[in-house]
């Protein structure tokens, strides 16, 4: 909500990292559930990204319990995005997945949700101290390890470990089927998965990549490899050499031609 008014709106800095970090064009997919065609959006886009959000995926998407009070949440976009993500995968459309778009992913191939993850034996405490600058919030906050010989190792250039943010209560208790785990927390938490067997980039990332992208390796890299997915994708669409990518409900993509060609607008 913008005030009293339902709005659909996506973040700056996610923009930024597509139209900066992918070189391709930054749209917004406005959340419309079943009033949109999953295959009509696929049709015009070379990329998807789905963004993290204020709100938590609905527990009965996944058999889960009620949430506690004053969880947000988005039944529309649950409604768009769940559909698409698989559509988008069989269709050969690369897919990069933050936050809630992780979550989404394992929800959509039939993996469950932790809603208190801080409160679980064995794990830590995930969430950020929202009464920090956000310069510490998205800060560095613990480690990962990368599975050797992964999608998200290969896209590091052969990285074994790299330091993430961490700004979230939920994560995946249940791995969906069909999906492979790209990386770990020190506590045994999924930070990333892709999915297995997939025609194209398909990466889903529980931490924030696109704060301050450029200063970070790890993040310059997933960018820049969902942006060269986008590239090719479009090449093999259209038989030129531009990319478009989206970014639904928190949503987004850019088409950009190299070598100071035409640009053109594909969705």
């Amino acid at each position: 909500m913008m005030g009293v008014h339902p709005s659909h709106v996506v973040g700056e800095k996610y923009i930024d990292a597509i139209v900066d970090g992918s070189h391709a064009l930054a749209m917004l997919l406005p959340a419309l559930g079943a009033r949109q065609s999953s295959d009509e959006v696929l049709s015009v886009i070379d990329g998807l990204l789905l963004t993290g959000s204020y709100s938590n995926i609905e527990p009965h998407r996944y058999g889960g319990h009620e949430s506690e009070h004053g969880t947000l949440h988005d039944a529309a976009r649950d409604a768009t995005t769940l559909p698409l993500l698989r559509a988008a995968i069989a269709a050969g459309v690369p897919v990069l997945a933050i936050c809630r778009g992780f979550q989404e992913m394992n929800v959509a191939f039939g993996g469950s949700l932790n809603q208190r993850v801080h409160t679980t034996k064995g794990f830590n405490d995930h969430r950020e101290n929202q009464e920090n600058g956000l310069d510490t919030q998205y800060g560095p906050a613990h480690s990962i390890a990368l599975m050797p010989g992964g999608l998200l190792q290969r896209v590091a250039h052969g990285m074994k470990e790299a330091r993430v943010n961490s700004l979230h209560a939920q994560g995946i208790e249940r791995l969906g089927e069909g999906l492979t785990i790209e990386a770990t927390a020190p506590d045994g938490l999924i930070e990333a998965v892709s999915v297995t067997g997939a025609r194209v980039f398909a990466l889903g990332l529980q931490w924030h990549p696109e704060w301050k992208r450029a200063s970070n390796a790890l993040s310059t890299a997933i960018f820049r490899a969902f942006g060269a997915a986008c590239r090719a994708r479009m090449s093999s669409r259209t038989g030129r050499a531009t990319a478009s990518a989206v970014v639904t409900h928190d949503c987004a993509g850019r088409a950009s031609k190299q070598n100071n060609t035409e640009r053109k607008n594909h969705a």
